[in-house]
């Protein structure tokens, strides 16, 4: 059974499910600057093993970014990830002051935007939104 826990997630846990899904290599130290500076990160978990992550930056009032989700390549399609992400946008509705309109972003990696598009997202450009961007500092 999948567990949720919030705010708990070990640098060495973090550093090997990026791994496992052959993400960037990232330092320790910048890992673990990483977690202390999120606004929410949670971890999915079986049997106390690190399955699966998400990991919200942002100012929490106007914007939020889903900056990771990672499902382990053996726990992919079978909703782990949709039920991260569940608690993730849960989060930032409670985030969200009253009478206000809080915006929820993303950079999608390729291949997947079909999950992201069936959990209400927007795929950009659109005819009123640019494309994402980025720039890398190497």
């Amino acid at each position: 059974m999948i567990t949720i826990e919030k705010n708990c997630i070990d640098v060495q846990d973090y550093l090997a499910i990026r791994n496992s899904v052959g993400w960037i290599a990232l330092k320790e130290e910048q890992a673990q600057k990483a977690l202390i500076h999120s606004l929410y990160v949670i971890g999915a978990y079986e049997n106390g093993q690190l399955v699966g992550m998400g990991r919200l930056v942002g100012d929490g009032a106007v914007i939020c970014y889903v900056q990771d989700l990672i499902v382990s390549p053996e726990y992919q399609q079978k909703g782990v990830g949709a039920m991260i992400l569940s608690h993730l946008v849960d989060y930032v509705k409670e985030l969200r002051i009253d009478n206000t309109q809080m915006m929820l972003c993303l950079m999608c990696a390729k291949g997947r935007e079909q999950f992201y598009e069936k959990h209400g997202f927007v795929a950009r450009p659109t005819d009123s939104l640019g494309p994402g961007m980025i720039q890398y500092f190497c």
